[in-house]
């Protein structure tokens, strides 16, 4: 069954896939964190397209979330502590949570105020921003996502360096 015969399945997803994708990489990071990992680490782990992943990425590093370090041993790292870091700053960095600031259907007699339909969906956002801004991506590590890369550097062609 692909993606999208399953997102119909349980209705439309609470955040973008943009921000999925980059809460996937923030916590494969955060597990992560020996040196920086390439690209392709993390989208072949991750299982996110290494184009997409890309751009992504970029936007966390130019949000100061992530560091990005080029040429050999480069790639990309948290730049700061994961329990420095929000769940809603990761999805506010490459996709922000839509607020309802004004009734979406523009009648004149919800201008001073949200109808009770859009408020109470406004609320639900409001408590979805707050559930994120109180959880860090630390958080997200409780029980592992994905599983360890091995650190380069410490293994010779296969053999691990310790004895």
């Amino acid at each position: 069954m692909d993606v999208k015969a399953q997102l119909s399945n349980y209705g439309e997803p609470m955040i973008s896939k943009t921000s999925e994708y980059a809460l996937r990489s923030m916590v494969f990071l955060a597990e992560n964190p020996a040196s920086p990992s390439p690209l392709q680490t993390i989208a072949a782990t991750t299982q996110v397209p290494p184009g997409y992943l890309s751009k992504v990425l970029q936007q966390l590093v130019r949000a100061g979330l992530l560091n990005s370090q080029r040429g050999l041993g480069g790639g990309f790292s948290l730049a700061k502590p994961a329990s420095e870091l929000s769940v809603y700053e990761v999805v506010q960095a490459v996709d922000p949570i839509s607020r309802i600031l004004e009734c979406p259907l523009k009648l004149p007699e919800h201008r001073e105020e949200l109808c009770a339909l859009h408020r109470r969906l406004d609320d639900v956002m409001e408590m979805v921003e707050h559930s994120f801004r109180l959880t860090s991506v630390a958080d997200l590590l409780k029980k592992p996502t994905f599983p360890k890369v091995l650190d380069p550097k410490k293994t010779t062609r296969g053999k691990s360096s310790k004895g």
